[in-house]
């Protein structure tokens, strides 16, 4: 029970706010807004030193993940850190991971939460025995769970003798890691999905299409089998913290999700989507996010160079547009959650 404290002054009581036990304070904090957070770090020490604690961060994500799957998703337009806005465009490699934003910008690396307005942009990465030769490189964002970091995986391609370099960077480090070069990489155009512990490519070898894993922790490859998907286009993607393939074809993208390894059917079928008329044109839809009542927020892009939003309900087989359109011309978009997490450590 909570008790209430009273001061008598000149015959008149005054009940002062109530005194709540310390253990208690953070099972209410963990759940509020991000935003509010922010405001509550100037209330006194140790509630500043308690909202920074990276230990917080990740249960107010825990949080906010049983909250988001209960149904709770809004559409936020975000701000671009002011700092950067005479660096150079394009914005490329767009990936996202618990609230981490990790993208290229006029070829550096940069990792940005816009939810507590932090960014870490690094230098140029330098490739041993190579010269002067700038490789095409895709970066990709997880979280390791056995070392309780996040690190972000490299894969840097040589044209000249089509070779790959691999590094990881383990954030609270200052220094690049190669490890083993990705086999099968002369195909992939695409940067890594994270998805349980793994950072998986889209690649081909002489004869189909085959998914690479990387494990974190282990630091070794291994080639994951797919679904019969009868069809040469299909990319790589996660749906409900899986692993997915989105499979294309003239009228119908096909949507699958990696069940628990181990088992002896690791593919579902979860939808068979009908494109949308669209302009006139059935543009080819790519699967984002999937509601608990079966709504599946896809993104497309039309002649127009812009990206558009569109909900599918799977259950009466319909569309409709959402609020947000337009998105700023041609690009690809990403999951992202509020957090707490810092892009700096």
């Amino acid at each position: 029970m909570i008790k209430q404290r009273q001061m008598i002054t000149n015959n008149v009581t005054l009940t002062s706010l109530p005194s709540l036990p310390f253990d208690l304070v953070p099972e209410i904090l963990c759940r509020l807004p991000v935003k509010s957070l922010l405001q509550f770090r100037c209330v006194c020490k140790s509630w500043k030193s308690l909202i920074s604690d990276p230990k917080f961060a990740k249960k107010h994500l825990h949080m906010a993940a049983l909250s988001t799957s209960s149904g709770r998703v809004t559409t936020t337009q975000l701000s671009f850190p002011h700092a950067l806005y005479n660096e150079l465009y394009p914005i490329l490699n767009v990936c996202s991971c618990d609230g981490v934003i990790c993208f290229t910008l006029n070829n550096r690396l940069l990792l940005w939460n816009p939810s507590i307005r932090k960014f870490n942009m690094f230098p140029p990465l330098k490739h041993s025995g190579r010269g002067r030769q700038n490789p095409c490189s895709l970066y990709s964002i997880g979280y390791d769970r056995f070392s309780q970091t996040y690190k972000i995986v490299v894969v840097s391609f040589f044209k000249d003798d089509n070779t790959n370099q691999v590094h990881v960077y383990t954030l609270g480090t200052d220094s690049w890691k190669r490890i083993g070069d990705l086999p099968n990489s002369s195909c992939i155009d695409n940067p890594g999905v994270f998805a349980s512990g793994t950072i998986n490519w889209l690649a081909k070898d002489s004869r189909s299409s085959i998914v690479i894993s990387l494990d974190f922790e282990k630091e070794s490859y291994q080639k994951l089998s797919h679904p019969n998907v009868e069809t040469n286009c299909w990319t790589l993607g996660v749906l409900k913290d899986c692993l997915s393939i989105f499979a294309y074809t003239n009228m119908f993208v096909d949507v699958w999700i990696m069940n628990e390894c181990g088992n002896n059917q690791p593919w579902t079928k979860l939808y068979h989507v009908p494109y949308m008329v669209y302009r006139g044109n059935r543009p080819y839809c790519t699967p984002l996010y999937i509601t608990e009542d079966d709504q599946v927020l896809m993104y497309f892009h039309d002649h127009s160079t812009h990206t558009n939003l569109v909900v599918y309900d799977s259950k009466i087989g319909t569309y409709n547009m959402p609020e947000l359109q337009n998105i700023d011309h041609w690009r690809d978009s990403v999951v992202y959650v509020e957090s707490l997490i810092s892009p700096c450590s």
